[in-house]
């Protein structure tokens, strides 16, 4: 009886009753489970019944297809063998011939899938009588208007053939005769000719598509006597007519193959005309037909059912062979879909449902009435705990109940829920904030809040991990304190500037929570120690009393101290329990855990920002060329893009941009150009068209003072040999002033300042076709590669004349797998690749006619951008930066579809995309640290963006609003030189 005391205590909440009563659910539960048992046999077993009748149907529908198979060709063989003994097969001439068409016409009449008659003769003759019923046969031989009966005719005698064609009405009268001349048709070259030749029987041919009616059918062909072949054809349409009747389920698959696998006949005949058009002439196949469950079940082969997925759906199936008499086995595929197979399983499952759950309906008034005095308090329990799981805490709270294990459940749970609501709501709160300040506010807000303190600081571990610095600092004012003149609750501004180091851990209270790791509860005496002096600074309801610290560390995910969280209660306030401290404790987790996140957030972004800008600066560093330029477009971009923003009229009015988009933006902007790092400095540096990584003019200029010192060895040869000395002198300074010439010419060539019209470069031509003497090996000391290069032509046998400037087989330089970007490009580059990857070639280089860049040498220049996409498409970006490949990727492409590398048009650019073609334009034209150029003034400039907006390389809606804002100004102000700032009649340029 004492322990029954103990376990049921009476006292205050009456007497109290155990859980055991509630056995009587079980009742319910046992109905549930044996009615669902009973269910799932009986789906079973109607799946396997159906399942099978289906196999039989499958079955059964093959045994009907053989037999009107047979059905269908009893009556053609008849009136074939019949036809052998008529006149009609020794017939001399298209009259006698039409003798019998009354007789040919009632064959044709009483048998519809009978499509021809007709008779080959021995001396290449032909006999044939086509109904015209269908008016696809009516179109394709043009007939006129009534006709239903064609005879087509061929009569020959010697090398002379005579074709006619004759129309009959449907009683026989002659419409219209006709003698095509483009009719040619000889009835000794068809198979069934030949075949009926050397057959003592009837010859049944393979089924093929005839070329009138497009049709699938078979020619039925005998020998007469006279030597002629009778011959009819015999459509399987009325196969297809039966198998369209026989489905088992309205989406049933049937068709009939033949051991090839072409397709014979097919439920839907129309999608079996659209197969044998695709097939253009011939049987079609099973991939033409678009029957993949059908494919699939040719695959597997005759034999029992099968299970196919296809289509999505899964079915059942069968390949069943239809045996014709001397013939190949034709094969009959069956497929219905099983949701269809089964859908009388289905509704019995569903009814057994109902019928389950109709027996628990009416086992629960029985159950209810056994234990309505416990069920409620218990079902409430269960909706609890099921609003519980589904995070809802705004319902009503639980009530008591008599049972001593429900009414203790109850009180907890209401207690657990009201806990889990408030954390949760503020672990939301402080996850959802972004920004560092406001979070460490709304920590101290809503810790002071829960632990009903007057104030709070925040501190934060030092970077160097010696000490701690203030990082947040807040009061709470009662009402009372505010009439007395105190301030409102909030945040305080002033933090105490000190920093604690582990050396004066004995000096203040705060460091024992860093030093243990574990919450302290400390008692601060009105005289502070050091440090805490600000608990009686203005503001604070505690000035000159006793306070009671509570001091939590701050961990992160790893368990290390990040900080340290310090209420302050009043010293009379009575210590905070157990369970608050550790709902405090609780709290403050996930408040470091938010600090922490949000700390390195920051961290992250700091050195992707370093990272960023590193990259940037490299690349400004790679090339005096672009000196700057990947720092000053990111900052014109954006200047744009605040511009779109403030718009408040025009097509931006509406634009704007979140703060990720802006993150965005700013990474695409510096990223813009990281491509470059691919690109060989001495093809973006190339000042001159013989320039590599060495001007080789100096190779060129050398090969003339060779020609020269020829020259004057053969001059004082001359001499020696008695020749005039002042006439070769003049012939000597003759030749040298032409050769002196022709370099300067040259030369002038490679710097690329003007443009080479025609003539200069048929003198280029002409000097090329001098040569020199070459005395020397020169695949001597060569690299692997150039000599493979030089290998692809034999050696000269030395001495060897030399072209004075050539284009080489060794200039070339093929591409490597890696160069290539194929059409299909994962990225959509749509690139005009040249044949090379470098061409070296002299006369190819100094012929290019305007500048120093070859084809070759722009390709790999603009190439920048294509590794720029790849290089960021390839960065594991976070789903809101996703878009700076597009962002950084398109400021080379043109409005009108004509830019680069992807030859988008304006409608399939970002806004900020188009933004950033602008701010990389503007940049290259006013840049003042390129030393091949001077910068230009903000009017040219704008001179010639203004070009380019009308032929459609810019946006022109952007662009206005570029002028219109100011923004090119602002952007002179601040990184233009005073002299190439100048006035812009904005007004002209825009519209």
């Amino acid at each position: 009886m004492a322990l029954q005391a103990a376990v049921f205590p009476r006292g205050q909440r009456g007497r109290l009753y155990p859980l055991h009563i509630h056995i009587a659910y079980l009742f319910t539960l046992l109905i549930f489970v044996a009615c669902s048992v009973i269910g799932w046999f009986n789906f079973h077993q109607s799946r396997r019944i159906v399942l099978t009748a289906a196999s039989d149907v499958f079955e059964r529908t093959a045994r009907q297809t053989g037999d009107d198979l047979q059905r269908l060709y009893g009556p053609l063989e008849t009136l074939v063998e019949l036809l052998v003994h008529h006149p009609l097969a020794a017939a001399p001439s298209l009259d006698s011939r039409l003798q019998a068409l009354p007789m040919l016409r009632e064959a044709l009449e009483k048998n519809a899938h009978l499509s021809a008659v007709y008779v080959g003769y021995g001396n290449g003759d032909f006999f044939l009588i086509r109904s015209l019923a269908s008016r696809a046969v009516a179109l394709a031989v043009q007939a006129p208007a009534g006709a239903r009966f064609l005879v087509q005719s061929m009569e020959r005698q010697g090398r002379a053939a005579r074709p006619t064609f004759i129309f009959f009405d449907e009683w026989l009268q002659e419409l219209e005769r006709r003698h095509p001349a483009a009719y040619d048709f000889d009835p000794r070259g068809r198979p069934w000719f030949i075949r009926a030749q050397t057959a003592t029987a009837l010859v049944r041919t393979e089924p093929y598509v005839f070329f009138t009616t497009r049709e699938v059918g078979k020619t039925f062909a005998r020998l007469a006597g006279s030597g002629a072949v009778v011959a009819a054809d015999l459509t399987l349409e009325e196969i297809s007519a039966s198998l369209a009747g026989a489905g088992i389920t309205p989406g049933s698959q049937l068709a009939l193959v033949d051991a090839r696998g072409r397709v014979l006949a097919e439920r839907d005949r129309e999608r079996l005309h659209r197969a044998n058009a695709r097939a253009g002439g011939q049987l079609p196949t099973l991939d033409q037909l678009g029957v993949p469950v059908l494919g699939a079940l040719a695959a597997a082969g005759a034999g029992n059912s099968r299970v196919i997925e296809a289509a999505g759906q899964v079915w059942h199936g069968r390949a069943v062979a239809v045996p014709e008499a001397g013939d190949e086995p034709n094969y009959l595929l069956v497929a219905a879909p099983e949701n269809e197979l089964l859908a009388e399983a289905v509704r019995i499952r569903t009814w057994t449902l109902w019928v389950t759950l109709a027996l628990i309906a009416l086992a629960i008034p029985g159950t209810w009435w056994l234990a309505r005095r416990i069920s409620g308090e218990l079902k409430d329990l269960i909706r609890e705990s099921a609003e519980i799981r589904r995070f809802r805490f705004d319902g009503t709270p639980a009530k008591g109940s008599p049972i001593w294990e429900i009414d203790e459940l109850s009180r907890s749970m209401n207690q657990m829920k009201g806990t889990i609501r408030k954390f949760l709501d503020i672990s939301a709160t402080l996850t959802a904030e972004r920004n560092f300040d406001r979070l460490l506010e709304r920590v101290l807000q809503e810790t002071l809040a829960s632990a009903e303190a007057s104030g709070g600081i925040v501190y934060l571990m030092a970077e160097n991990g010696r000490g701690l610095l203030p990082a947040a600092l807040r009061w709470e004012v009662g009402a009372a304190a505010e009439e007395q003149g105190a301030p409102a609750s909030g945040e305080v501004a002033g933090l105490p500037g000190l920093v604690f180091l582990p050396t004066a851990r004995e000096t203040h209270p705060l460091l024992l929570a860093v030093l243990e790791a574990r919450t302290q509860v400390l008692d601060v005496p009105p005289q502070r120690p050091p440090g805490m002096e600000f608990l009686d600074a203005p503001g604070s309801p505690l000035v000159g009393l006793p306070v009671l610290l509570v001091a939590l560390p701050l961990k992160n995910r790893a368990q290390e101290v990040v900080g340290v969280l310090a209420l302050f209660l009043p010293g009379s306030a009575e210590a905070p329990s157990p369970e608050r401290i550790s709902f405090i404790e609780a709290l403050s987790g996930a408040s470091a855990v938010a600090i922490d996140n949000q700390r390195l957030i920051q961290a992250q972004k700091a050195l992707l920002e370093s990272l960023i800008q590193l990259v940037a600066g490299a690349i400004d560093a790679k090339s005096p060329y672009t000196g700057g330029h990947c720092q000053r477009v990111p900052e014109l971009t954006k200047m744009l893009a605040r511009a779109a923003c403030d718009a408040t009229a025009g097509p931006y009015a509406d634009f704007s941009l979140s703060d990720e988009e802006w993150e965005a933006l700013h990474i695409a902007g510096w990223l813009h150009d990281c491509g470059k790092v691919t690109t060989p400095e001495y093809v973006v540096d190339k000042a001159t068209k013989l320039e590599t990584l060495y001007d080789r003019i100096h190779e060129v200029r050398m090969r003339f003072e060779v020609l020269k010192r020829d020259a004057e060895i053969e001059f004082w040869r001359q001499v020696a040999a008695g020749g005039d000395g002042a006439a070769l002198r003049q012939a000597l300074d003759a030749q040298w002033q032409v050769l002196d010439e022709e370099f300067a010419f040259v030369a002038s060539c490679n710097q690329g300042g003007e443009f080479m019209a025609p003539e200069k470069l048929e003198r280029l031509q002409r000097i090329a076709g001098r040569t020199w003497r070459r005395t020397l090996d020169d695949r001597l000391g060569l690299s692997w590669e150039e000599g493979r290069r030089k290998a692809q032509l034999p050696p000269v046998p030395l001495p060897a004349p030399e072209p004075l400037l050539a284009d080489k087989p060794e200039h070339l330089l093929e591409r490597g797998p890696r160069d290539l970007m194929p059409a299909d490009n994962p990225w959509g580059f749509k690139l005009q690749v040249p044949a090379w990857k470098f061409n070296r070639g002299e006369l190819h280089n100094l012929a290019v006619a305007r500048g120093t860049l070859s084809e070759e040498d722009r390709y790999i220049i603009n190439d920048h951008i294509v590794q720029t996409i790849i290089m960021l498409t390839a960065l594991p970006f976070p789903r809101h930066l996703q878009n700076v490949p597009e962002l950084a990727g398109g400021h080379h492409e043109k409005m009108d579809g004509s830019g680069y590398p992807r030859r988008l048009r304006r409608e399939e650019m970002s806004a900020p995309a188009r933004m950033m073609a602008i701010a990389d334009i503007f940049e290259a034209l006013t840049a003042v640290d390129r030393p091949y150029k001077k910068g230009k003034t903000l009017s040219e400039a704008v001179r010639i963006m203004v070009a380019m907006k009308r032929e459609g390389h810019i946006d022109p809606e952007l662009f206005d609003l570029f002028l219109t804002s100011g923004v090119y100004r602002e952007y002179g102000e601040r990184y233009l030189r005073p002299e190439q700032i100048d006035s812009v009649d904005v007004g002209s340029c825009i519209g």
